[in-house]
């Protein structure tokens, strides 16, 4: 057991970050402090009006760690990471991180492509973004591969015999495969392309009404004609935007929100002086939490994120820890950010119409909270009476947290578990987990579900953070089978780590017509089933979890057989990855073309040696002999 009043002892009076966890050893607090002993003792000596949010969470807390850091800037860096690796129940978190996608520009190839993406990497491309409109981004991208006809295609080695694309015969690309086109003019028009994604219109719409001017004159009207219609499609997209102040910096005002649903975060996002966006950021914060400290909190995770971090922040209060803040983003951006309250001047008159805008949409975000809130609480209650039947002890909450899992294979071939969470009425994607089933041979359900549940709660008992946040109720797709191998593998944890979880655990039993009819528990050693007639809403979200839960499980299935299936017998060839078999499979158009050539023939491929084709002409020849 943990002695807390012993280990308070041995608390060093350095700068570091604090970690608190219950009694399960998950995380449910990380801090940092200038001293860790004051700091953390405080925790444990509350005076007689204590806040409510710190003593509830006081009483959860069965342990803690500590990590030094040499300066308080050290431990705020550690503390953003910690909060975004474990994201604690009672830290103010960020809910919406990286759902929203990037305008990717893939700078490290010779020809670089514009394209749709979720994810930042540090790959030498450039990203814009995030933005909320999905349809915008996706409406941008194909505007500009139109109006600079830019390669679509992910090719970025050509060789000789490839053959242009249905683009290039459409006129949508300038045959790059074909060599008809140099690389630092391509150049030019990627730089005109990410001008325009960053809102800076106007030099680009002067470049090219000085060259639509020049070919008029020289009497290449067609020519002249393409950048009068790329221009009037920048004038177009250009009216969407606000004038705001001429000559200003990249610029966002950041805003919390806080209606009769969560917590939120708006963020406006100026560029070259104009409105170009603006998102809503969805937030978890405990009762009572101040707006300044839910913005300093959102600034730190999504700021510490992202691939361009803007000159200037404006918010409508001052944060408690501005300083501190800004010293953060100048790490992070490698140059200074100015976080401020402006009071007076174009700024302040900025902030202001950022305000009303934040009034008229808080009116749509209690509308909506209120709506999802009362669905919400409709299906907590109906998890809750259709559960308490056969668990007496099942709590009463406002929303529960549901796992789900399902197998698929073929004829036992290339067996995986897919495992989907539900966080009442949303499915929770970041904590879903994929299981390749190691110890099953053959089509095996129940012997496959038994692995992928030991292995979930086995990891979960030795403190995994991946899998520490643990479920109110597990839904098994399937009847008394199925629930009988999840009751029997959750024993097995038991015995094998000593980690009781005392989970409800119901499965959905499909009728002669495949449709989910009945709910499936073992309860004092026998099997129930209650019928679902009636339940509109349960019988919607089993539908709604079956129908997810065997999607991703499937997905996963078909990539693997897919990675199998494209596995060629090239890969078994020394000096001969996957990036060689691709050129090679693209030049000859096939393996067996491949078999026939010469080594004189093979090295006519791209990036083939002589020593490749020697050893390529071998494999096929001498050692099949």
């Amino acid at each position: 057991m943990f002695d807390i009043e012993e280990n308070l002892k041995k608390l060093p009076e350095t700068p570091g970050v604090y970690i608190h966890k219950d009694r399960l050893g998950q995380v449910i607090y990380v801090g940092k402090a200038i001293n860790l002993r004051r700091r953390v003792h405080q925790y444990f000596r509350l005076g007689k009006n204590p806040d409510p949010k710190v003593a509830a969470m006081v009483s959860h807390i069965a342990e803690f760690e500590y990590i030094n850091c040499a300066t308080e800037m050290e431990a705020l860096i550690l503390e953003n990471n910690l909060i975004k690796k474990y994201m604690p129940k009672y830290n103010i978190l960020l809910r919406d991180d990286k759902t929203y996608p990037y305008i990717k520009v893939t700078l490290s190839e010779k020809y670089p492509r514009i394209l749709k993406t979720r994810s930042f990497r540090e790959d030498g491309s450039r990203y814009f973004g995030p933005y909320s409109d999905v349809k915008a981004v996706d409406t941008t991208i194909e505007m500009l591969n139109d109006m600079f006809a830019l390669k679509r295609c992910p090719a970025v080695a050509f060789g000789k015999g490839v053959r242009p694309c249905l683009n290039y015969h459409i006129g949508k690309c300038r045959g790059i495969c074909q060599g008809y086109v140099d690389a630092k003019a391509y150049r030019e028009d990627i730089e005109k392309a990410m001008a325009v994604i960053s809102g800076r219109y106007g030099s680009v719409i002067r470049d090219m009404e000085d060259a639509m001017r020049a070919a008029s004159e020289e009497m290449r009207f067609e020519e002249a004609a393409g950048f009068r219609d790329k221009i009037a499609a920048l004038k177009s997209l250009s009216e969407t935007q606000r004038a705001a102040i001429p000559g200003i910096k990249d610029m966002d005002i950041v805003l919390s929100v806080r209606g009769a649903g969560r917590p939120s975060v708006l963020v406006f996002y100026y560029r070259d002086g104009k409105l170009s966006g603006r998102d809503n950021f969805s937030m978890q914060a405990e009762e009572g939490a101040e707006s300044n400290e839910i913005v300093s909190a959102f600034i730190k995770q999504h700021y510490g994120d992202l691939p361009s971090i803007p000159y200037e922040i404006l918010t409508d209060r001052e944060l408690p820890d501005r300083e501190m803040v800004e010293e953060f983003l100048k790490t992070v951006a490698g140059r200074k950010v100015e976080i401020s309250v402006p009071k007076r001047g174009d700024r302040k008159a900025l902030l202001d119409m950022a305000i009303r805008d934040c009034i008229d949409m808080c009116r749509t975000i209690d509308e909506k909270a209120r709506v999802r809130e009362e669905r919400a609480e409709s299906l907590a209650e109906a998890i809750y009476e259709l559960v308490k039947t056969s668990y007496p002890d099942f709590p009463r909450k406002k929303e529960y947290r549901v796992e789900s899992y399902d197998i698929s294979n073929t004829n036992g071939v290339d067996t995986v578990g897919g495992m989907v969470v539900f966080d009442g009425l949303k499915p929770a994607k970041k904590d879903y987990r994929r299981f390749k089933i190691r110890t099953v041979q053959g089509p095996d359900d129940y012997g496959a579900m038994r692995e992928l549940v030991v292995r979930r709660f086995t990891n979960a008992a030795k403190g995994d953070v991946s899998f520490s946040h643990l479920p109110d109720l597990l839904l098994i797709d399937g009847g008394k089978g199925q629930v009988g191998v999840v009751l029997e593998a959750l024993e097995e944890v038991r015995l094998n780590t000593g980690v009781s979880f005392d989970l409800a655990v119901i499965g959905m039993a499909k009728d002669d017509h495949h449709r989910t009819s009945s709910a499936v528990s073992f309860v004092d050693g026998e099997f129930r089933e209650e019928p679902l007639a009636g339940k509109t809403l349960i019988f919607s979200y089993m539908g709604t979890i079956q129908e997810e839960v065997h999607r991703f499980a499937i997905e996963y299935h078909r990539k693997l057989r897919g990675n199998r299936m494209i596995t060629s017998a090239l890969d078994d060839i020394p000096g001969i990855g996957p990036k060689k078999r691709n050129v090679l499979l693209a030049y000859f158009k096939g393996i067996e073309a491949i078999k026939a050539a010469k080594p004189s023939e093979l090295t006519e491929a791209p990036g083939i040696t002589e020593k490749n084709a020697e050893e390529i002409y071998r494999f096929f020849h001498e050692t099949k002999k």
